[in-house]
């Protein structure tokens, strides 16, 4: 069935689907949500739930033109906008009121008109396209062609020129445009262009970062997968690009900026170990200067002071931030005392005197706020609110490390509930498969361990990012299961612990946190009470073949090329797809219809597989969504369902 074709409407309808033994299983319409088997939800459990999940947060988008104030993100009703902060703890305007989410927000330099590139797509299907918001008037204007995927829209110095990302129609390749915006906020004519092309052994996701003094050069990053990318500049007038540090190694770029007087690119990267450095690369010399080598750990957010100064960065300290200020010279400059949490989007004022950042921790969500170096002075710029709850409630998790089948130690952190236990447990896989579990504030989390008394474990299986390079790696290719033989290694640990309950363990996770999920019930249904399985790769075959074309090779630089004979063997060996009749436990999966990573065919299939076994799967799909759920409305009525899901195959 297409369910792009389902006519949307408040009214209930119901289509009965043909299952195993000539059973009818109810595929209900509401809205934009699909479902299956899903129990009916209490009043009581929808309000609690909804409670945990009208908590906010704010996250730091830009600095006002002069400086005054700032542009943050924030969510008031469906889904996150821009708001304007002219000062301190000061009331939020909102200046966008759209149904999608907007992202990327950056004022246009130079001019006193306040105008804003952003991003917005289209029900979760990540086609974003670029706007230009003039802010008094409350108009949007697109600057972009209106087709396929763009991002990165990056301002010249003076405004008068942007540039971004975008794919390219019917080929993995990538591409980067140049266009001009003239006085008037308007798009000059015929000015959009296409100033490279990455094709052939130039394939891969071509990202502008920041354009020079010169509004002619642009520093761009080539990423190809998360151990390999490349940093350039490219000459927009001449279409050519300069590698900035050429080698033969394979290195891993991250953060890259460049210096206050475009003379020196600083950058993070894997070259000199097993973690992200912070380097000072001289363009003309080549020279390169170590400037974090005493910190053994990745440098992640990195901001340059505009009068050049000071540079800021962050350090992910197994999971948890760390903020360092130094002078160009390398000197420490005292940094704020923050207590521990996770730090992102550094950016410096255009008086370079304030320091932005936006401050998460596990009992606190997102905020923004300000430093500046001069006077040592903290300032919190948001609260964001907690939907009335007691925020003295929320549990830190504990950081712990258990032994995998190959001594391996994996890291993982525990959200434990009062009292003594035995609790039951969900361990919560992320996705990526590079990611990394941090300690965020998670209201869904904090509603399980509170209000459910479920004990939360979320590890960081091998092939997860920030223990190292090594470390990224142990997954790769036919090492596949090797991480999900962690999960196995966790349900061992977890039976020593007297205070979680082994008997009742679920596993729920994302993406391919998805595909873990489905993986852990092939090898360990038996020990498992069930699982959540959102947007997950059920079949990497299937899933290699039908993602977009634009992210097929990055991917295929992660689990192997479907493409080889023997590595599409392989591939097939492991997918759950194919191993569904080894799952016996309750399945609950989820869904966006219109989700461009993992296609919500993915879902379909492994659902029809599960029931053709003479299973009862639920399952709950949203028409207006992509990779994961980002409307308020629809996120609640998924952690209604979950939670529903745990009182009946969980908590009894």
């Amino acid at each position: 069935m297409n369910y792009r074709t389902l006519q949307f409407g408040m009214q209930l309808a119901v289509c009965s689907l043909l299952v195993s033994g000539g059973e009818a299983a109810e595929r209900i319409t509401s809205g934009n949500l699909v479902s299956e088997g899903i129990s009916e939800i209490p009043a009581q459990l929808s309000e609690r739930v909804q409670q945990y999940q009208n908590t906010r947060s704010a996250v730091f988008a830009d600095w006002l033109p002069d400086g005054s104030g700032m542009l943050i993100s924030t969510r008031f009703a469906e889904t996150a906008q821009l708001h304007r902060l002219e000062q301190p703890m000061g009331a939020r305007q909102q200046l966008t009121f759209y149904r999608e989410p907007i992202s990327n927000g950056r004022y246009q330099p130079g001019t006193d008109q306040r105008r804003i590139a952003l991003l917005r797509d289209q029900g979760g299907d990540e086609n974003y396209q670029v706007y230009l918001l003039h802010e008094e008037a409350g108009t949007l204007h697109r600057l972009s062609d209106g087709s396929l995927r763009k991002i990165a829209p990056v301002w010249s110095d003076d405004g008068s020129r942007i540039s971004w990302s975008t794919t390219i129609d019917g080929a993995p390749d990538w591409g980067i445009v140049v266009a001009a915006v003239n006085a008037a906020g308007e798009l000059v004519a015929d000015s959009r262009s296409l100033a490279y092309r990455g094709t052939g052994d130039r394939a891969g996701a071509w990202i502008p970062l920041q354009w020079a003094a010169d509004n002619r050069h642009l520093l761009v990053q080539k990423y190809v997968s998360a151990v390999e990318s490349e940093l350039h500049l490219l000459d927009t007038a001449k279409g050519e690009m300069k590698q900035i540090n050429p080698s033969t190694k394979t290195i891993a770029y991250d953060e890259a900026v460049l210096s206050a007087d475009d003379q020196a690119v600083y950058f993070t990267s894997n070259e000199h170990g097993e973690f992200l450095d912070l380097v000072r690369y001289e363009l003309a010399s080549g020279k390169q200067n170590v400037l974090s080598g005493d910190i053994n750990w990745d440098v992640e957010a990195l901001a340059v002071a505009n009068d050049g100064s000071m540079l800021a960065f962050a350090v992910n300290n197994g999971g948890r931030s760390e903020l360092h200020l130094r002078s160009t010279d390398n000197s420490a400059i005292p940094s704020p005392q923050l207590p521990a949490g996770i730090l992102s989007r550094l950016e410096f004022s255009p008086d370079s005197s304030q320091l932005a950042l936006t401050f998460n921790a596990a009992t606190s969500p997102g905020d923004v706020w300000s430093y500046a170096p001069a006077s040592a002075t903290l300032q919190r710029w948001t609260r964001s609110e907690v939907g009335g709850l007691d925020a003295d409630s929320f549990v830190e998790p504990e950081l712990v490390s258990y032994r995998s089948f190959d001594q391996l130690e994996i890291p993982a952190y525990v959200y434990r509930p009062a009292g003594a236990g035995p609790h039951p447990v969900v361990i919560s896989i992320h996705g990526g498969p590079e990611g990394q579990a941090r300690p965020y504030f998670s209201s869904t989390y904090q509603h399980w361990v509170n209000e459910l008394g479920i004990a939360v474990v979320v590890p960081n299986v091998r092939g997860s990012a920030g223990y190292g390079t090594a470390y990224l790696q142990l997954d790769n290719g036919r090492k596949r299961e090797d991480s999900v033989r962690d999960i196995g290694a966790l349900l061992d640990w977890i039976a020593t612990r007297p205070e979680l309950d082994a008997r009742r363990v679920m596993v729920y996770g994302g993406s391919y946190g998805g595909y873990m999920v489905l993986a852990s019930m092939v090898h360990y249904n038996e020990r498992l009470a069930g699982a959540v399985d959102i947007v997950g790769i059920s079949n990497f075959v299937t899933f290699l073949e039908n993602t977009q074309d634009y992210r097929r090779e990055l991917r295929r630089a992660e689990y192997g090329d479907e493409s080889d004979p023997a590595m599409r063997a392989f591939l097939e060996s492991i997918s759950p797809l194919n191993q569904a009749a080894k799952i016996s436990k309750p399945l609950f999966i989820i869904q966006g219809a219109n989700d461009p990573r993992v296609p919500a065919s993915e879902a379909e299939q492994m659902l029809a597989r599960i029931k053709s076994n003479g299973a009862k799967p639920w399952f709950l799909m949203a028409m207006d969504e992509g990779h994961g759920f980002r409307k308020q409305s629809n996120r609640t009525h998924m952690n209604e369902a979950v939670v529903m899901f745990y009182r009946q195959h969980l908590l009894p």
